[in-house]
């Protein structure tokens, strides 16, 4: 039993010494001579040095030589040509990462641009062929002859009749003035053959001129005859959109009586958005097809453009001019508008997607081949609203852009344009003050030195151990002590 026990003691000592030895030796896995060959070799392959060294979390966090990250954690070294920087204005990606990101190329070319105009149009009256019928006497309406709205009148057609006491006492100057101007036109005077002649002039125009007609002046002259009441013709072929007068009532010169209004031809009113004015002209043909027309096209020509925007919808208002023999047009009608604008020929377009809008500028990835790509600031011209914009500066036909993915290049490029600021600040030696920005920047407290851990760590040991003063064993001790002297004197 007790040589068992021995053989127990000694192959747990054993064990313990084992253990301590190899503890060392992963510690210090390689002779002091090889260490310091491989420290003063560089980490990269083949003993290059590291362009720099990075934090593994922080890709920004940037420096010359090896050390810890704001995180405690051992910085890893940039090797050549494993993430280096390139040259400004490039960015390097590794074939591996640009197929797994999905990058798709494309080569710019020369192209013909149009679009297709689209928006909801109004049918309207054709204002210059809008007339509107007054009466220049005051009087009252005898007779109505057209007297409900939406009624188709021609041209010369009569509308009413008005009874006027003026226009009763003007025929009867007329009467007189014919007679007086036939007495004296025997007369040996000239004033007087004159004054007759200019009296019936004057009283005749005064009739002309309330729109009496020259057939009821004549037929009044002739027959002596005078009429009670006038008649007034309509201006215009057309339909009545507007009825003021009933029969009976009392008209004067300020009293709208008729609106009439031809439709042979009317307009459709559309609003486009100031984006879409470029592709505007003044003559360019445009389709209107109506709902409850389907299968039909009405085609006519841009007659006006209005040369201002509405503030409130942000729009431009487009007028088209359309032929309507049958009246199968009719105003306040919705219709959809279809304007093909003018083409833009053989100029520099790219899909729309390969351009990066930022607000304060548009990018483009160009593609160098090798990996290499660079961000390219552009002028952009129209769009076709169907995939294409025009480049109008900043690029050419024939070279090769990205139109998918560009947005992950352009982040690394920002990363690499960081890290290049990073790299070409000041060093320390040509600095004073840099080298105590990377020091704030990487305090030492967050990374302890091995030999202050050590020291601190036997400090506190020391301490440990070492009774304080005012302990309990310390008093007791002193008390044991005066205790055996106080026996010994007895």
């Amino acid at each position: 039993m007790t040589q068992r026990t021995i053989l127990t003691f000694f192959a747990i000592a054993v064990a313990l010494a084992v253990g301590w030895w190899g503890r060392g030796f992963l510690e210090n896995p390689m002779p002091m001579e090889m260490s310091s060959m491989n420290a003063a070799d560089g980490p990269c392959p083949d003993g290059a040095p590291a362009e720099y060294w990075k934090a593994p979390m922080d890709p920004t966090y940037i420096r010359d030589e090896p050390g810890k990250s704001p995180m405690g954690m051992d910085l890893v070294p940039v090797c050549p040509g494993q993430g280096g920087v390139p040259a400004e204005g490039i960015v390097e990606i590794d074939p591996q990462t640009v197929q797994n990101i999905g990058v798709r190329t494309e080569m710019v070319s020369r192209r013909d641009l149009a679009r297709s105009i689209r928006a909801v149009g109004r049918v309207a009256y054709d204002e210059r062929r809008v007339e509107h019928v007054h009466t220049k006497i005051q009087g009252w309406v005898e007779k109505l002859d057209v007297d409900f709205v939406g009624q188709q009148v021609q041209r010369g057609q009569p509308l009413l009749e008005v009874y006027s006491p003026e226009l009763v006492a003007t025929q009867e100057e007329l009467l007189v003035a014919a007679r007086y101007r036939g007495a004296t036109k025997a007369s040996p005077f000239a004033d007087v053959r004159g004054g007759g002649a200019s009296l019936y002039a004057a009283t005749k125009r005064r009739l002309a001129l309330w729109d009496v007609s020259d057939s009821d002046i004549k037929r009044l002259i002739e027959t002596g005859k005078i009429q009670k009441t006038v008649t007034l013709y309509a201006p215009a072929s057309g339909v009545v959109t507007s009825l003021g007068v009933r029969a009976g009532m009392e008209v004067g010169p300020n009293h709208n009586l008729y609106t009439i209004a031809d439709l042979s031809t009317v307009w459709v009113l559309a609003n486009v958005y100031e984006y879409e004015l470029p592709w505007l002209e003044l003559g360019q043909i445009g389709t209107v097809e109506l709902p409850y027309l389907p299968g039909r096209e009405f085609s006519g020509p841009i007659t006006y453009i209005a040369p201002f925007l509405d503030p409130k919808t942000r729009t431009v208002e487009v007028r088209l001019e359309l032929a309507n023999p049958n009246g199968e047009l009719r105003p306040e009608m919705f219709g959809d508008i279809r304007i093909q604008g003018a083409p833009r020929e053989s100029v520099v377009a790219v899909p729309s997607e390969a351009v990066i809008r930022s607000g304060r500028r548009s990018l483009i990835i160009v593609a160098l081949g090798d990996g290499r790509f660079s961000p390219r600031p552009v002028s952009l011209g129209i769009d076709s609203g169907d995939g294409w914009v025009e480049v109008r500066d900043g690029l050419s036909s024939g070279e090769e852009i990205v139109v998918s993915s560009q947005f992950l290049i352009d982040s690394e490029s920002n990363l690499q344009e960081a890290v290049r600021k990073l790299l070409a600040s000041p060093k320390p030696e040509d600095d004073p003050h840099a080298g105590h920005d990377m020091e704030h920047a990487m305090p030492r407290d967050s990374v302890p030195d091995a030999t202050e851990m050590d020291h601190s760590a036997h400090h506190d040991m020391e301490h440990e151990m070492a009774p304080e003063p005012d302990s309990d064993a310390g008093a007791m001790d002193h008390s044991k002590h005066h205790g055996h002297e106080e026996h010994g004197g007895e």
